[in-house]
């Protein structure tokens, strides 16, 4: 549900600066910080505002941030449409009608509900109350009843025995604290057999200023931790976990890497 690096264009970080673009945190504010996103040009701008948006999104504790800017990040178009359809063609060869599904992270809710169809009920939680209500208001005028949505940060989700056949983290890992607890815990919510469908952002792979910002940015306290790791060692954290890598995809340098790991046992 985060904005990833791949969809943002310099002309859309210079219309935002300017006050004429959808991105949050730009309009109308005397922020240093956005004087600093004035002055940003190409890549760099771009990675600026990609950080901004994850650290705001998932580092606010009390997502008052991303309430306000719920309604916008609503309408916002998918970055890479084509990527983001093969994603869901390839997590939905693993759904039955059966199938109990949970979704960590899923803002307004449109990948939940554009696989409330195959399943047999999905619960969709998010950190911002403001997500939470537009995404029920879409299921209502959807007339979809299999989704639940539910506020909640990803430390509230206690899942102490297997009960999940699928489990979704998309655009997540990368922004929590200890992205292998996080897998450990998915492994421990599946049922044998299950899947943790997951995109992350392997910065530790991307071009060397993601790289360099990231850190840089944090120890400027600019804003909080974004873990930097390789696709290489965020495969090898899931095998560590127990799972087992049944598919992985990178879309394109740069993108979010689609991980779909199994539980065999």
């Amino acid at each position: 549900m985060c904005v990833t690096a791949q969809s943002c264009t310099l002309a859309g970080v210079y219309a935002d600066a300017q006050g004429g673009g959808s991105n949050p945190g730009f309009r109308g504010s005397t922020d240093p910080t956005v004087r600093i996103q004035k002055k940003a040009t190409g890549t760099a701008a771009c990675l600026w505002l990609f950080l901004q948006t994850q650290w705001e999104k998932y580092m606010n504790s009390d997502a008052r941030f991303w309430d306000k800017r719920a309604e916008k990040y609503s309408q916002r178009p998918v970055g890479d449409q084509d990527a983001y359809g093969k994603k869901l063609e390839f997590t939905r060869s693993y759904f039955s009608p059966d199938s109990e599904v949970l979704e960590i992270g899923c803002g307004t809710g449109s990948t939940a509900l554009a696989h409330a169809p195959y399943v047999n009920h999905i619960l969709a939680t998010d950190i911002s109350p403001g997500m939470i209500n537009i995404a029920k208001g879409k299921a209502e005028a959807d007339g979809v009843k299999n989704v639940t949505f539910e506020t909640r940060a990803v430390d509230d989700h206690d899942i102490p025995k297997p009960r999940y056949d699928v489990i979704m983290a998309h655009n997540l890992l990368h922004l929590l604290k200890d992205p292998q607890a996080a897998i450990i815990a998915a492994f421990r919510g599946l049922k044998p057999g299950g899947v943790f469908v997951t995109s992350s952002a392997c910065i530790g792979d991307m071009s060397w200023y993601f790289r360099i910002l990231a850190p840089v940015g944090h120890f400027l306290r600019l804003f909080p931790l974004i873990k930097v790791f390789t696709q290489a060692q965020l495969t090898q954290s899931h095998i560590e976990a127990g799972f087992e890598i049944d598919q992985e995809w990178l879309p394109k340098k740069n993108a979010a890497v689609f991980i779909v790991a199994k539980k065999r046992h």
